[in-house]
């Protein structure tokens, strides 16, 4: 185990030892290209939707954003932690969602939903 008496700015992930493995923590980045403008309602219905694939109850609905810099933005509340998910027109339509929870979910069955949800196959997710 790495050990400092400073905060440590790790380079790569498989160096992060588990300074707390009896709490379960997972984690799933899913980024995509889309051929189309996402908005504020078809952010809240996909953080919904994703609820029910991930099985969490929500503490707090779906909130969105929109920045006129960086586009849309949106963010639901688990009692198992939360999902946020950003959405930008240019320079590419193009989303990120980052999801971090206590409790297990389904990494195959969030890539699958995500790729049907907004019909496109341009699709990737990396767990951690």
């Amino acid at each position: 185990m790495l050990q400092s008496d400073h905060p440590l700015l790790l380079d790569r992930p498989d160096q992060m030892p588990d300074l707390a493995p009896q709490i379960h923590r997972q984690r799933l980045v899913v980024e995509g290209l889309i051929d189309r403008h996402i908005d504020a309602a078809e952010i809240t219905d996909y953080l919904w939707r994703l609820s029910e694939v991930c099985e969490m109850q929500i503490l707090q609905e779906p909130v969105t954003h929109q920045s006129p810099l960086y586009g849309w933005a949106g963010w639901v509340h688990w009692e198992a932690s939360g999902a946020h998910f950003y959405a930008w027109d240019q320079p590419v339509r193009f989303f990120s969602v980052d999801l971090y929870t206590c409790t297990a979910f389904d990494d195959r069955a969030v890539l699958d939903f995500t790729a049907r949800f907004f019909d496109t196959s341009r699709v990737i997710g990396r767990p951690f």
